[in-house]
């Protein structure tokens, strides 16, 4: 039997930028997890008509995050849900592990876990009133996109993917590419970014390397020293008086030692999404300096869906990763931009009719 706090309302929801409201069915409950030992708090959104709707599951990017998707003070999944639900789909947003209601820590959990969390969401919403079990598929943001490929590639229960900029390259290559664009886009002097590129490349492949040992830390610290020698003695022949170059060695070990980190530097997308077939929609902003609007082909090449047909990408102009339409495009521009366009919304419900419906 379903566990759950019985808080269900008629929502009156107006978010910015849909620029009009309706009524839907909104209920807080908490899923108890059959294969683990944590339990979820999560938010249904349901339309206010009768009869059975499509769901979805939204699944969020790296951090530990609430389950609107607050981030830089935009709630994305609030926005997201709100707007389905108005369309006539069901949607299900979670608290991330040790956020809100959701128990666990966060900091010792890793993609394949967060696909778990997935999974169990959508055994949660198989027994929920008025979800049509035929058709239940998964939303994920950045790394929320390979949490949903690898609950997918595991699960015949689950019968779409929509991806707004979720991540379709593997670990590490994705880790180069949002690092180089990161310093690309960073003030610091031509030469400074040379050595940023230099030794991240050289620490990611260290930490892919060492991934699956017990001595990785030692290694990191290991391979640095041994390039920071190298490194004193080329910036000694610039001439320049003062080095303001800074590579944070001790947090970056520590961190690339955790559980998450040694997962998803090896994480295989190519693997993963050979084994999904369901239709995908996949979403990028082509200024998204985390997860490269490259990143798009891997829907289509890596997945059995993209072999069949079944992947629609779509390249937004001026979008950052936040599906913001943007100006600078930096992470400093966040907080001060508005919601996802109703637009962005638009393709993703013109899409679920299409296909889902």
């Amino acid at each position: 039997m379903r566990k759950l706090i019985n808080l269900l309302v008629l929502s009156m929801c107006l978010i910015p930028g849909l620029g009009f409201a309706q009524q839907y069915k909104q209920e807080d409950v908490i899923i108890k997890t059959k294969k683990d030992t944590i339990q979820i708090g999560a938010t249904i959104t349901v339309p206010a008509s009768a009869g059975s709707f499509p769901a979805l599951v939204l699944l969020s990017g790296t951090g530990a995050q609430d389950r609107d998707g607050t981030m830089a003070g935009q709630k994305l999944f609030a926005q997201v849900a709100d707007y389905l639900s108005q369309r006539g789909y069901i949607v299900l947003r979670m608290d991330d592990r040790g956020v809100g209601r959701t128990t666990g820590n966060y900091m010792d959990a890793t993609t394949a876990d967060f696909a778990k969390d997935a999974l169990e969401a959508v055994e949660y919403l198989k027994a929920y009133p008025q979800v049509d079990v035929n058709k239940i598929g998964l939303l994920g943001h950045s790394e929320g996109g390979a949490a949903m490929s690898i609950a997918a590639s595991q699960s015949d229960d689950i019968t779409f993917l929509v991806s707004l900029a979720g991540l379709a390259t593997n670990g590490m290559e994705s880790l180069l590419v949002q690092n180089e664009n990161i310093v690309r886009n960073s003030p610091a002097t031509p030469v400074d970014q040379e050595r940023y590129n230099q030794i991240n490349r050289l620490m990611f492949s260290t930490a892919y390397q060492y991934a699956e040992s017990d001595s990785l830390h030692s290694k990191l610290n290991q391979v640095y020293d041994y390039w920071k020698l190298k490194d004193d003695l080329y910036f000694k022949t610039l001439g320049i008086e003062h080095d303001h170059f800074r590579f944070p060695i001790y947090s970056y070990s520590s961190y690339a030692s955790g559980p998450w980190y040694r997962y998803f530097v090896r994480y295989n997308a190519e693997k993963v999404l050979s084994h999904v077939t369901v239709p995908i929609l996949a979403i990028n902003g082509d200024k998204d300096m985390f997860v490269d609007p490259t990143n798009l082909d891997g829907w289509k090449n890596y997945s059995q869906s993209g072999q069949k047909g079944l992947v629609t990408t779509i390249l937004l102009p001026q979008v950052n990763h936040l599906m913001q339409q943007c100006v600078t495009c930096d992470t400093k521009e966040y907080a001060e931009l508005g919601a996802m366009p109703i637009s962005t919304l638009e393709l993703v419900g013109d899409w679920l009719d299409k296909t889902v419906k």
